[in-house]
């Protein structure tokens, strides 16, 4: 690892620095910073040298630039990094990019495997962040951003199916060593049946945890591994040299005690716990994946000489003229030159209506056209869009890390140093003080608290305990992805809700309709006329006279942002707003018009069906209020949890459903990227938040809220997105998940606690504290046994959790 020991002079670039005057407050500024030994803004070259002592100080000399309010033009990436087994593993990976010169911070986060840092452009590159990682024996994937996900996912796949292979044939080539050990060890050749079983489950299916722990050993580090590598590994070769030279223990009166069945059921069970975990980790990037999805893979240009071409999305630059056909995807943003349609952006803006583009709009990749046609011109390509700032967005608070995990961290990093450290004291104490026996009965004792703490109990504490609460919540219609989330959402005190598909259905429906007289043929016209609209409004009205018998129309026309006009039998007859009805100089009746403004006082959409002279109808047009919101808002309240409300519709639309549901606090006309910034307002005021939303527009927000919950019936990359989903978009399953967690983390508490204390009292008896009073000594056969009995109870207690209400 490059790392500055003495006085260097680095140069960092500067954005916008542009004056003397600027230039004096940054240099200012880093006279502050401790490690900068000296400093100048150069100003023609656009860049502050400065001479350090460490690397930390490269660090906090961008940080206090950045606080004065300044630019420096660092870039920010996440890379996979493949390899990782444990927390200290995370924590190893960590470190060596955290020292690397020119980063200005790097944080691992093991539960999606991703390092997520922040670097000087001008002073390292992903090439050396690989090389740095690679150095403690772990590996950074830093391929081109469009394979990445491709390769992780086959990475993923490789790795589970070979972890699968392995964990079977060690749980079946275990299970015969286990009842031999246990129950026949007289039997003949018995020490050499169980050797011959233990030998390829230890040496083979278990080479991994040598490997890794040899790789740790090279750099002074240690992990889970290593604690695993030397449990099995010395108590395999105790096992090897007590069945091969059995008469060095029987002529000093002891008898040769083979452990291959402690040996083989720990890799058996370390291996199925790795199982659970990466099968629980696999799916983590495909959110990224469907988000990347949204983009299609060519597009049809338009040539300076009129002629179509075919060209694939990477190819597209700005400028170019891209044809957009009924129902295609847009791939890159820009604005509309010619033609008209309807498109969906409800996955940017969540709106269930799709919004008119015609020329001079905006378009935007990822929302899809609907039945017009139009041409484009192409404003921002690549990582410019929206969508790709979108995915960005997700992938960095994806690629945060949680406080909570800090806790494991130090655990992990202390756990496993001071195990051997008491295995090596306990085999010291004993050669010192042991007498005759001290170098046999302190290499028993040391094998015996290597055996008894390994990590099985505490390794299964979480997992097994998050098994029984993930499928408990599965049957009551809650998936539940993490234990992190799990843990939070007890502690939930403020919920973000997103208002359409989340309290409302998500869908326009006819909420209402008054007829001047009731004319069934005139139903007719208006359902035929509905049928061939391209207006998404036309579609509820539709769904609504299901039954009605179609009228043959002639001369139908859509009139963009107004309706349609159809004849029959020699009369006109149209639908739409109010300005069309005034083009017309249509004439409205008293008790319709009345009806009109109520619907509207209520933020309902109203459109008018009317002929040449009058109006036969109004039609109220809303997205109504699921049936359990308002019972599950008021639930969530009497639990003390404040609710707010976020939507991209209007301030009337907003206050009604607001009014109508009984939330107190509301924001209307949020777009995407405020949604998230609000719950990290929300964070800093010291709340725990879980966002609620159903739509590609709430991920963002979503993947930065403590818990993060996803209606069933949204959008895939919100539930993938999202650490809980309601499968059946019903908000009284809320409080149910909060009452889960509860539940759950109590359970993983309990196993905790239960595995933390047979480790503290069963380490100092594997140690030998006893013998001095009572003359007894752990057998390290028993300290198997207790190690398995130990899981079994974890295990036990986890499945409790399934009788609980």
């Amino acid at each position: 690892m490059a790392t500055i020991s003495n006085s260097e002079t680095v140069y960092i670039p500067l954005a916008d620095v542009e004056s003397e005057h600027c230039a004096l407050i940054v240099e200012k500024g880093l006279a502050q910073v401790k490690g900068v030994e000296s400093h100048k803004v150069e100003l023609n070259n656009r860049r502050a040298a400065i001479t350090v002592a460490n690397d930390e100080a490269i660090g906090e000399a961008v940080k206090a630039i950045k606080d004065l309010g300044y630019g420096v033009p660092t870039v920010r990436n996440s890379f996979p990094v493949l390899g990782m087994t444990c927390a200290s593993c995370a924590g190893s990976a960590e470190n060596i990019v955290k020292y690397e010169p020119g980063v200005i911070d790097a944080s691992v986060n093991f539960a999606t495997g991703n390092l997520t840092v922040e670097y000087l452009p001008n002073m390292t590159d992903a090439a050396r962040l690989k090389k740095a990682v690679q150095s403690v024996g772990y590996d950074l994937l830093v391929a081109d951003e469009a394979k990445q996900q491709e390769t992780l996912e086959a990475i993923h796949a490789q790795k589970f199916e070979k972890l699968k292979h392995k964990t079977i044939w060690a749980i079946t080539l275990s299970l015969p060593v286990v009842v031999i050990g246990m129950f026949f060890m007289n039997m003949p050749y018995a020490d050499l049946i169980m050797w011959l079983f233990s030998t390829p489950v230890v040496l083979w299916f278990g080479k991994d945890f040598f490997i890794n722990a040899w790789k740790q050993a090279k750099h002074r580090s240690a992990n889970m591994d290593t604690l695993v590598a030397l449990s099995t590994g010395i108590a395999y070769l105790f096992s090897v040299f007590n069945m091969a030279f059995a008469d060095f223990w029987h002529q000093r009166g002891l008898h040769a005690h083979v452990y291959f069945e402690a040996a083989a059921v720990i890799i058996a069970f370390i291996l199925l716990g790795k199982l659970l975990e990466e099968k629980a980790k696999g799916n983590t990037s495909s959110a990224i994946k469907k988000l990347m999805g949204l983009q299609p893979k060519t597009v049809i240009v338009i040539k300076p000489d009129g002629t179509e071409q075919q060209i694939a999305i990477e190819h597209v630059d700005t400028g170019n003229i891209i044809l957009v056909k009924p129902g295609e995807k847009i791939a890159v943003d820009g604005l509309v030159v010619s033609g008209t349609s309807y498109v969906d952006e409800s996955m940017l803006s969540g709106e269930p209506v799709p919004v008119l583009k015609e020329e001079g709009k905006k378009v935007f990749a990822g929302t899809i056209n609907q039945k017009g046609s139009f041409q484009f011109e192409a404003v921002k390509v690549g990582k410019e869009t929206m969508l790709a700032q979108i995915i960005k967005m997700v992938q960095h608070a994806q690629g945060s890390k949680a406080p909570v995990q800090k806790l494991v961290d130090k655990i992990a990093g202390i756990f496993v140093p001071i195990v051997i450290g008491i295995s090596i004291l306990t085999f010291i104490l004993w050669f010192v003080l042991g007498g005759d026996n001290g170098i046999v009965q302190g290499l028993l004792a040391a094998v015996t608290v290597l055996v008894i703490a390994c990590p099985c109990a505490l390794g299964l504490a979480t997992p097994t305990a998050i098994m029984v609460g993930v499928g408990k919540g599965a049957e009551n219609g809650i998936l539940i992805k993490d234990a992190e989330s799990l843990e939070l959402a007890k502690k939930v005190n403020a919920i973000v809700l997103d208002k359409t598909g989340t309290i409302t259905e998500g869908r326009p429906q006819v909420t209402g309709i008054q007829w001047l007289d009731n004319d069934d043929a005139m139903k007719g016209v208006l359902l035929s006329i509905e049928k061939q609209s391209e207006h998404p409004l036309a579609e509820a009205v539709v769904n609504h006279l299901t039954g009605v018998a179609t009228t043959p129309l002639s001369m139908f026309d859509s009139i963009t942002g107004k309706g349609a006009k159809a004849n029959h039998h020699n009369e006109t007859y149209f639908v739409g707003n109010k300005k069309l009805l005034a083009e017309n100089n249509i004439r409205i009746a008293e008790q319709l018009q009345k009806q009109a403004d109520e619907w509207s006082n209520q933020s309902k959409t109203v459109i008018w069906f009317a002929d040449r002279k009058q109006v036969l109808s109004v039609i109220a047009i809303a997205d109504e209020i699921k049936e359990t919101s308002v019972q599950a808002i008021k639930e969530m309240q009497e639990m003390g949890i404040e609710l707010y409300m976020l939507t991209g519709d209007n301030e009337a639309t907003a206050k009604a459903i607001a009014q109508q549901t009984g939330i107190k606090h509301y924001k209307a006309e949020v777009l995407p990227q405020h949604k998230a910034d609000f719950v990290k307002e929300l964070q800093q005021q010291g709340k725990i938040i879980a966002m609620v939303g159903d739509g590609i527009n709430d991920s963002t927000a979503l993947a930065t809220a403590d818990v993060s919950i996803a209606m069933g019936k949204g959008s895939d990359i919100a539930m993938d997105v999202a650490k809980m989903t309601i499968i059946s978009s019903d908000l009284t399953k809320i409080p149910q998940a909060i009452k889960l967690s509860k539940q759950t983390v109590a359970t993983i508490k309990q196993n905790l606690f239960w595995a933390f204390i047979y480790n503290l009292i069963g380490i100092p008896i594997a140690a030998g504290i006893l013998y001095p009073i009572n003359g007894f000594l752990l057998n390290p056969m028993i300290a198997g046994a207790a190690m398995a009995l130990s899981s079994v109870s974890v295990v036990s207690n986890s499945l409790r959790l399934k009788w609980k209400k």
